[in-house]
C-alpha cells in the first residue's frame, strides 16, 4: 500500500513559474509574473517548472538577467511573497509586464541556496511536507514566515 502524502500547512503553496523567468525574478529585478487572473496575496514557495521558454532566452531582458547562470526546472529554488494583482489599463507598469494579462506583483524574494527537486502544478498548489522541510533548513531567518504558529 502507497503512504498517503504529507503536506506543508496550507499557508505555504507553491507557484510555477517556467525559466528562464524564475530565474528574473529570483536574481534579476523582475517583480511581475504575468498570468491569466489574479493571485490571492501571501507566502509562496518559487517553483520552477518542467519546462523552459527558448523563446524567451532570446529577449535582451532576459538574456542579459541570466547570463551565465544555470536555469535548474522541476524544483522550488525560492520564496516569494505576493503583494496584489493588477491590470495595466494605460502604460505598463514594468518592463517584465505583458499586457492583457493580470500583473501579480511580487516582493519579499529570497532564492535558496540549493534547488529542492519537486513536481509543480498550474495555479497555487499544495507543497509535499518534505519538499518544505528541506526549504526550511535552507531559509533558518524566515521561519517566522514559513512556521507562523511556531511564532506566535
Amino acid at each position: 500500500m502507497k503512504t498517503p502524502t504529507l503536506y506543508a500547512p496550507d499557508s505555504i503553496r507553491g507557484i510555477t513559474i517556467k525559466q528562464p523567468w524564475a530565474a528574473c525574478t529570483l536574481h534579476g529585478d523582475k517583480r511581475v509574473e504575468n498570468r491569466p487572473r489574479p493571485w490571492a496575496p501571501g507566502w509562496r514557495l518559487l517553483h520552477a517548472g518542467a519546462e523552459t521558454d527558448r523563446a524567451a532566452l532570446r529577449d535582451p531582458l532576459v538574456a542579459r538577467t541570466v547570463r551565465g547562470m544555470e536555469l535548474p526546472t522541476r524544483a522550488v529554488l525560492g520564496l516569494v511573497r505576493i503583494t496584489g494583482s493588477h491590470t495595466d489599463p494605460g502604460e505598463a507598469c514594468s518592463p517584465w509586464a505583458q499586457p492583457d494579462r493580470f500583473h501579480v506583483d511580487l516582493d519579499d524574494v529570497h532564492p535558496l541556496p540549493l534547488p529542492v527537486p519537486c513536481d509543480g502544478q498550474l495555479g497555487p498548489w499544495r507543497v509535499p511536507l518534505a519538499v518544505y522541510e528541506r526549504v526550511l533548513l535552507q531559509l533558518p531567518s524566515h521561519l517566522h514566515v514559513l512556521l507562523p504558529e511556531a511564532t506566535s
